[in-house]
This record gives structure tokens, C-alpha cells and sequence, in this order.
């Protein structure tokens, strides 16, 4: 399957997140695009808040090697993260807000890529933890499923 023209795909995308004492999960059920460019597969969405009323485009490159980015925000809105992941590294990144720039750090002690081109289906699993100041702010687990 030509996969340079972009795929529709329907998303699944579930975010477990615990600070401190504090657990919470985060679902999105959305459609989305996958496209090939070069050697590195990207997904595309919105992630719709209903309650708010906004969208926000989401974009998960996946790269040949194995490592992930994930942007968050566009390059020309107030506010746009960027989260890098290498499994069992440790990444500076920045996170772009009205506010300013804030450094931050993710850690990736495990990330799993799964994909089929026939039928066109996958799964992105990653295990990571987020810093800002040298703070451990909280660890997250992501999972992303998609397909055609």
C-alpha cells in the first residue's frame, strides 16, 4: 500500500498520567491520517476538547530508529509542545507557551512500535517520565492504536 499519499486512519489514544498521589486517564477517540515521508511514518489528528470547545493538531512521527516525536500545538499558536523519545534516554526538549519557553526532559524507559501495512494497523506504547527544573513533574503511559 502507497502510504505517501496518506491514509485516513481511525485513532484510539489513551493516556494514563500520575503526579504525586494523583492518577488520571485520558481518552481520544478521533479519525486522523497516516502518511510515509522519507523513512519516518506520521500520524496525524486533531485532539478535540469538546468541553472547551478547541482543537489542538497532534502529529506522532515514528521514526526508523525506533524513537518517537510527538508535537503538540502548531508552529505558529501560542503554545506547542514537543516531546522526544529514545528508549531509555534522556531528552531536552521545549515546550513553547504564551509565557514563554520551558525546558523540560522526558525519559523513556520503554517504547513499543507495532505496525501492518496489509491490513494498515499499529500500536504506539510508551512509558515515560516528564521534567521541568531538574523536577520530576510526573509519569506518563501512552498508547496509541490506529487503523484504516
Amino acid at each position: 500500500m502507497d502510504l505517501s499519499q496518506g491514509v485516513p486512519i481511525q485513532i484510539h489514544l489513551e493516556t494514563f498520567v500520575t503526579q504525586g498521589e494523583d492518577n488520571e486517564t485520558y481518552v481520544f477517540d478521533e479519525p486522523g491520517t497516516l502518511v510515509q515521508m522519507g523513512n519516518a511514518l506520521y500520524i496525524r489528528y486533531q485532539e478535540v476538547d469538546e468541553d472547551a470547545g478547541t482543537s489542538m493538531p497532534v502529529t506522532m512521527k515514528l521514526r526508523e530508529d525506533g524513537d518517537v516525536q510527538l508535537s503538540r500545538g502548531s508552529s505558529n499558536g501560542d503554545t506547542q509542545l514537543k516531546l522526544f523519545f529514545a528508549n531509555e534516554k534522556r531528552v531536552l526538549t521545549r515546550y513553547r507557551t504564551p509565557y514563554g519557553i520551558i525546558p523540560v526532559e522526558t525519559v523513556t524507559p520503554r517504547i513499543d512500535v507495532r505496525m501492518t501495512t496489509e491490513p494498515v494497523a499499529g500500536e504506539v506504547y510508551i512509558e515515560y517520565q516528564l521534567f521541568a527544573n531538574n523536577q520530576h513533574l510526573g509519569d506518563y503511559r501512552l498508547r496509541l492504536q490506529f487503523n484504516a
